[in-house]
Formats: structure tokens, C-alpha cells, sequence
């Protein structure tokens, strides 16, 4: 059975710097969402569509935003982002387990690596020579930190998460199961037709608050650092190619693949299998819809968007000729007003 967690609601109004409607001794054992709340959850309002919902929960108590709050007869959390509050409370009742300090017997650390007696060693696991990690890290089983790594305060690496050599982790850092930090790059050249790898001799760093999801990889620099900033978040199976950088507080989606030595701005948010091509730079605040290309720099914030949505076969195949026809339907339109501006002229 998981660990049950209690609170009583005014804790979690104190925790959350909310205003509470309603009694401040309720108890509270869990999350949960409108439909499926029990008496004893508490549950959260952030999309207007569901507000329907809230005369049949069960839950105990709902955090909402004062704009519903008269909607609701129940024990009311009331503050302006409720999916913030709602993200800020999941971590109270987390179920996942918390590593003990220490190195597990059948860890293989160099005696030349330094791990701070707060931090967590799973099994199986291996650091190399000259890693350093820092207070309260956690090293899940099966990961490998290579040569000269630098692990940051409170960061955790979920089980089988692979640290190349001289790869820079910051604070707090989150890294999922199966990413790889620190992949050689792409680098080839060609020689008569024959492909030769170039040395990838640069680092990655991440800074602080870095998210990297399950799967997802991190490609080292070939001369330079591929830099990710303070509070970025990857999705799983994200690519990101050598000698990128990403600006502070970006969020790429699932599938997202960033060629190399592109530079992103911050608070940008790409959608799921966008891509990018390399040696491009995109300014601050940039949205790409899911499934995006971008061939080109993007110097102005804003939303962008490429490609086409699903159809029948039979309609896109016709819009798909169209397309091809595109160029020349522009000149013949160009030709007509042409020849209607020399008529307007000569009336």
C-alpha cells in the first residue's frame, strides 16, 4: 500500500497562501480530480470546462480561483492559479519513495570521486574518477556518472540515467530514467565519400531546475559547451543536438529535436516533434504548434506554425497537388493584375 499522507486544510491554506471558505479542521488524505475525488481528497479547478463538475465531486475540498468560488457550496481554496496550487500540493502527497544517505554496497565509486555523505549511491551504480557530487544528491540504480562529472545540490537522477565524462549538473536538477547527458555529438567529415568522426571535445552544462525526461539525450559540444539554462524542462525523447543552447525557463514536448548549434532565448515553449534545424537562432518568448519545422532564424516573439492537419486521403492528396501548384497560380494572378491595372490605366 502506498504511504498515506494527512493534512488539515489549514495547513495546506498556510502551505499555499490561499483563502479558505469553509472549515479549517476538514482533513484531507489525498488528490484527486473533480469526477473521481472521494471525501477526504482535495481536488483542483483550473480549466473553465469543468466547472460542471463541481456539483457532483466528492471531494473534501477544491482549489479555484475566486471567479467560480460562488459556484461552489463546499470547503473552498481560493487563489489566482489554482494548477500552480495544484502542482505545489502534489508534492505533499508524492507516494515515491525517498532515498537513504549512503552508498550501496554493490556501487562501484573511485576512490578518487567525492560524494557527500548526505547524497544516495542506488545500486549498481558507477562513478568514475574526479566526480563530484554535492549535499542531498540521489544517483538511482544502474546510472553511470563518467569522468569529472560535477553533480549539484539536490539534484536526482532516477535509475539508468548515463552522465558522459565532464558533464555539468546544476542545483535541484531532475533527470528521468534512460536519458543520456553527454552523447557525442554528430560531428562528421567527408573524405572521398567517406564519413570520419570528429572529437567531441566540448561539455554539456546544465544549469539549475533542469528537467530532462525518460529517454532523452544530450548531445556534448564539439568545441564549445551545448548549454541548457536555469529552470528548463525536456520532455521524453527529446533530441538536442552539440553546441546548442537553450535560454531560461523553456518547455519542449515530447519527441522535440534541435539540430546543432542552434540558440533559443528563454521562455520559449516548442509542442510535441517540432523541429529545428541547425544554426539557426530563435528569440524569447517563441511558440511553436506540435509538429512545427523551423528552417530559418525567428527574430520576433509569437506563436508559429507548419505543416497541415490530419484529412481524409483522398482530400489531402488533392491539396497536396494544389500545393505543387502554388508558384505557379502566384504569377498567373501576378500576370492578371498586371493586365488589369493597364486596363484601369487606359479607361
Amino acid at each position: 500500500m502506498m504511504p498515506t499522507s494527512s493534512y488539515r486544510l489549514s495547513e495546506i491554506v498556510a502551505g499555499l497562501g490561499a483563502e479558505l471558505r469553509g472549515d479549517p479542521d476538514t482533513e484531507i488524505v489525498g488528490l484527486a480530480t473533480l469526477q473521481s475525488a472521494l471525501p477526504g481528497q482535495i481536488s483542483f479547478l483550473a480549466n473553465p470546462s469543468y466547472v460542471r463538475h463541481l456539483a457532483d465531486t466528492r471531494a473534501s475540498a477544491v482549489i479555484m480561483s475566486a471567479s467560480v468560488a460562488d459556484q461552489y457550496p463546499g470547503n473552498a481554496l481560493i487563489l489566482e492559479n489554482p494548477y500552480f496550487a495544484y502542482a505545489t500540493l502534489s508534492h505533499w502527497f508524492d507516494p515515491a519513495p525517498v532515498a537513504a544517505p549512503g552508498i550501496h554496497p554493490s556501487a562501484v565509486v573511485a576512490p578518487s570521486a567525492w560524494v557527500d555523505d548526505t547524497a544516495s549511491i542506488g545500486p549498481q551504480s558507477v562513478i568514475e574518477d574526479d566526480v563530484v557530487i554535492g549535499k542531498g544528491v540521489v544517483v538511482g540504480a544502474g546510472s553511470i556518472i563518467g569522468a569529472r562529472c560535477q553533480l549539484g545540490e539536490h539534484s536526482l537522477l532516477r535509475p539508468r540515467v548515463t552522465l558522459a565524462h565532464d558533464v555539468v549538473i546544476g542545483k535541484r536538477c531532475h533527470i528521468l530514467s534512460g536519458a543520456v547527458v553527454g552523447s557525442d555529438g554528430f560531428g562528421l567529415a567527408n573524405e572521398k565519400g567517406a564519413w570520419h568522426r570528429i572529437a567531441q571535445i566540448g561539455r554539456v552544462v546544465l544549469a539549475d531546475d533542469v528537467e530532462v525526461g525518460a529517454n532523452t539525450t544530450i548531445d556534448r559540444g564539439a568545441l564549445d559547451d551545448t548549454y541548457i539554462g536555469n529552470g528548463v524542462k525536456l520532455d521524453n525523447q527529446v533530441h538536442i543536438a552539440h553546441n546548442v543552447i537553450i535560454g531560461d525557463h523553456c518547455a519542449l514536448a515530447g519527441k522535440v529535436g534541435i539540430a546543432g548549434s542552434t540558440r533559443i532565448g528563454s521562455h520559449c515553449v516548442f509542442g510535441g516533434a517540432c523541429g529545428v534545424v541547425g544554426h539557426v537562432t530563435i528569440a524569447d518568448n517563441v511558440h511553436l504548434t506540435g509538429m512545427t519545422m523551423v528552417t530559418g532564424d525567428i527574430s520576433e516573439p509569437g506563436v508559429y506554425s507548419s505543416g497541415t492537419g490530419s484529412d481524409t486521403n483522398r482530400q489531402w492528396r488533392k491539396n497536396a497537388v494544389r500545393f505543387r501548384q502554388l508558384d505557379s497560380m502566384a504569377r498567373r494572378i501576378k500576370d492578371l493584375e498586371k493586365k488589369l491595372e493597364s486596363r484601369d490605366q487606359t479607361q
